[in-house]
């Protein structure tokens, strides 16, 4: 069933309402212990979370929540990542906590967004393609791209382009499908573009919260 721009965003102002206290405290952490277990991590995250190349993902203020989801599912297998496989497999739930809480106390750098593209990147972040039905970025992620940690919608502001690119092409083509039954994402990457992505990838990536 597709989604409407309208559902999409009900769906998103759901999931950010009705998350519950107890789903956040489950997912609280210890942060100097997540630093010591997060050393095998920072050979392509980067020791504070920023990682140095645009194809690994900055996971430095991500939120608690977010983190702990893409590790478990990437760790079962529910997200698939090549350049991971095997390297979760020792960790327990605990550390995965850990490590969540210490990334997430870190500060995102920043980046920088084309001048180019910055116009048609803006438009398609705040208002979407209304001609495609595709809804706007920052309807979840924040107008500042701070994303919804308890939704667990991450902060995309400062994130590289590359990476950002190669998710949304990945959720367009079904590769990638670990957004939950919403399917939010696998909508909103249905229309767009490539063009469109490397805009408003690009202005994310120039973003600050």
């Amino acid at each position: 069933m597709k989604m409407t721009l309208k559902k999409i965003v009900i769906v998103a102002g759901l999931a950010g309402s009705f998350v519950t206290g107890a789903q956040a405290a489950g997912n609280t952490g210890n942060i100097e212990a997540g630093k010591t277990a997060s050393e095998s991590c920072a050979g392509c995250h980067g020791v504070d979370g920023n990682s140095a190349v645009g194809s690994f993902p900055k996971l430095a203020g991500q939120g608690v929540p977010y983190l702990v989801k893409q590790i478990q599912e990437i760790k079962n297998g529910a997200r698939n990542v090549v350049e991971m496989t095997g390297l979760l497999n020792g960790l327990t739930d605990a550390d995965i906590n850990n490590i969540a809480a210490y990334y997430n106390s870190q500060v995102m750098s920043g980046g920088q967004a084309k001048e180019a593209l910055v116009e048609k990147g803006e438009a398609l972040y705040r208002i979407g393609n209304p001609a495609t039905s595709m809804a706007a970025c920052g309807a979840c992620h924040g107008p500042a791209g701070e994303g919804v940690a308890l939704a667990e919608f991450p902060a995309l502001a400062g994130q590289h382009a590359d990476y950002i690119a190669t998710q949304l092409k990945k959720f367009r083509s079904g590769e990638r499908s670990n957004d939950g039954d919403g399917r939010i994402m696998r909508s909103v990457a249905a229309r767009i573009n490539d063009k469109e992505i490397e805009a408003v990838s690009s202005y994310i990536s120039g973003l600050h919260k």
